[in-house]
């Protein structure tokens, strides 16, 4: 380290120092991949993120200088999260939304022969504009079945071509094109974020949030009526527990007819039909 900062000049040391005091500044630090990001999408981007984040980008070496003299507590974590063409986005908002923000501004792309599969990539089954042809035989080739259908060439079924992880060739992806199949998601991809002292992954940050709130709204449903059948009173739970404690209480006073305010006039016409079905069976029997 020290090594490091003896060979970094003036002008990297602004530079060093210029990162720092942002790190510094922001309390949401994120680590985004800018690779394959056309230049003229990164300004896009940058727009769109006005008011929200900044970003700003220079060589891994001095980001990562200026994470490590940080005296923010983990912040220098972040380092090892600067892959591909690294840049620095930094925030007062919650990392969840900034990462929400940064998908939803994904645009889909084309592969590249000696890019790898960013998930496993199907040509789905279904209709295609091909014309009977060599293309039965380039879809053969890697793993589509194929026929004609209406005069068109046909997909039989869906059809895993490349896994993800694994590199497509140029036969592929040449193939990809034709069909129209966009495998890649172009934009600033956040790596990881920076948040009081956590570092909040990728995975960790791409959560179904509809999903996320019914869970909890069930998770809050069923607690209240297990709190409600075991008779804990919390301050959630206090009139529902009151109004079932008055409900069974005058439910036990009319099984055991003990005489309430509440309960006295169906009693006394419990009493008066009770009495009257007494008085019926006894001129029956005359």
């Amino acid at each position: 380290m020290d090594k490091q900062k003896a060979n970094v000049s003036d002008e990297k040391k602004e530079i060093v120092k210029e990162f720092k005091n942002l790190i510094d500044k922001y309390p949401i630090i994120a680590a985004v991949d800018v690779e394959k990001l056309p230049a003229k999408q990164l300004m896009t981007m940058r727009r769109k993120l006005k008011g929200k984040a900044l970003v700003k980008m220079n060589k891994k070496r001095l980001m990562n200088l200026a994470l490590k003299s940080s005296k923010k507590e983990g912040v220098g974590e972040l380092s090892s999260y600067l892959k591909g063409m690294p840049a620095l986005l930094f925030s007062n908002h919650n990392p969840f939304s900034l990462f929400k923000e940064l998908k939803k501004n994904k645009s889909p792309a084309p592969i590249k022969a000696g890019e790898v599969a960013p998930q496993d990539i199907i040509v789905p089954a279904g209709p295609t504009n091909f014309a009977p042809g060599p293309i039965i035989g380039e879809l053969g080739s890697v793993g589509v079945k194929a026929g004609i259908e209406n005069g068109k060439v046909a997909i039989k079924e869906d059809s895993v071509v490349a896994k993800e992880g694994e590199e497509v060739n140029a036969k592929l992806a040449g193939l990809l094109q034709r069909l129209e199949i966009n495998p890649v998601e172009i934009g600033l991809n956040l790596i990881a974020a920076y948040e009081n002292g956590t570092i909040l992954t990728k995975d960790v940050l791409d959560i179904d949030e509809e999903e996320y709130i019914n869970n909890v709204k069930l998770a809050a449903s069923e607690a209240f009526l297990l709190s409600i059948s075991q008779g804990i009173v919390t301050k959630d739970n206090i009139t529902t527990l009151v109004m079932k404690g008055h409900s069974e209480a005058l439910t036990l006073a009319d099984e055991t007819n003990i005489l309430t305010d509440e309960n006295k006039e169906r009693l006394f016409a419990k009493a008066e039909s009770q009495a009257k079905a007494l008085e019926s069976k006894v001129n029956e029997s005359k």
